[in-house]
């Protein structure tokens, strides 16, 4: 399926009246880890900037210990404190990186803005190696513009 295709189901996900903020998310998570091939776990952190930290909200994927990041640590956390995207094409490559799987090989992060303030951010990991392009940047920033109605 392709990122165009996507774009009329996110909106269809978060216009719906009857689910929660977190399902909706939830069901967006699913939605582009069943649909992208190369999207192995997917999930979004909010930010707590009063203790400067990241808290793992509605996600797919394999479970993870990593639920509090501090901002700047790992990839999420360098994110919360940028607020500009991130593309790791190897993360065995990069020396500020949390593990959570032997199996990922690439992350994308991109920051979720409402108002103009980062509040939290969608986590994509791959066990693909250098799987993301400049397309998925594109439509992750749809998605997490769509997100941002919702706060």
């Amino acid at each position: 399926m392709t990122f165009s295709d996507l774009q009329p189901k996110v909106i269809e996900i978060l216009e719906q009246s009857t689910i929660t903020r977190d399902e909706k998310l939830l069901q967006i998570c699913a939605l582009l880890e069943t649909s992208i091939p190369y999207y192995t776990w997917v999930g979004f952190y909010f930010a707590n900037h009063e203790t400067q930290t990241l808290h793992l909200g509605p996600y797919v994927g394999a479970p993870t210990d990593h639920t509090v990041i501090p901002f700047g640590k790992g990839i999420c956390g360098q994110v919360a404190v940028s607020n500009e995207n991130f593309v790791v094409p190897d993360v065995q490559a990069q020396d500020n990186y949390i593990a959570c799987s032997f199996t990922v090989k690439s992350e994308i992060v991109v920051p979720l803005f409402v108002r103009g303030e980062n509040i939290g951010q969608i986590d994509i990991d791959s066990n693909v190696l250098d799987p993301f392009t400049e397309a998925d940047e594109r439509f992750l920033e749809f998605v997490n513009h769509e997100v941002s109605r919702l706060f």
